[in-house]
């Protein structure tokens, strides 16, 4: 039992090098520049172990996205305390801000999909496809939070604002990779432009 245990744990070991080294390496050279061999001499682990645990690259890529992005959704749905003086702009502002540095510290979901949803290739790799999956994801947790905030909205200036705030992350993001812009700084600025826009399509409702 210890026996298996350990092999257990070893094989998680294992493919957590595999994740790191193929996200490193997606991070330099996109999803083209990604190659088994490489993965395995950054990694330090034989191909046949990395094949072992995924079928191929396609499905290591997908591998990288879904984790990147469910460790950031972790750091998302941390609680923590807002202070009781608070209005609701302000912890509108504060909740923004602290996903805006949890997103600067798991990026490879969002910067491997970016350049993936780019492409259009007659046969969509997986990787791909679970970057669609993983946004549909987060639409819909932004659509729930905001319904807290602007429950005056109708749904359809709640689905424009969520489009908006998505379009504002990727540029923000964009610009961080470009420019070195700080990510929690950038989500104040948009936590702003969201809460004015729905401030005039309360108005025009």
């Amino acid at each position: 039992m210890v026996t298996a245990r350990r092999k257990r744990t070893d094989g998680e070991v294992s493919r957590q090098r595999i994740l790191d080294a193929a996200a490193g390496i997606a991070g330099e050279r996109g999803y083209e520049g990604t190659s088994i061999s490489l993965v395995s001499e950054r990694s330090g682990l034989p191909a046949s172990s990395i094949y072992w645990h995924f079928k191929d690259k396609d499905e290591l890529m997908a591998a990288v996205i879904e984790r990147s992005f469910w460790s950031w959704i972790d750091a998302w749905e941390r609680r923590v305390p807002e202070p009781a003086e608070a209005t609701p702009e302000e912890a509108f502002h504060a909740s923004l801000q602290r996903i805006g540095r949890d997103l600067a510290g798991f990026p490879d979901f969002l910067r491997l999909g970016l350049m993936l949803v780019l492409e259009h290739r007659p046969q969509e790799p997986a990787a791909r496809q679970r970057f669609i999956e993983v946004r549909r994801i987060v639409r819909d947790r932004l659509k729930a939070r905001f319904e807290v905030y602007f429950d005056r909205l109708s749904a359809a200036d709640m689905s424009s604002l969520v489009a908006l705030t998505l379009a504002l992350a990727d540029g923000f993001f964009i610009a961080r990779e470009a420019d070195g812009a700080d990510l929690g700084e950038a989500f104040d600025v948009m936590a702003t432009a969201i809460l004015g826009a729905a401030g005039q399509m309360t108005e025009k409702g």
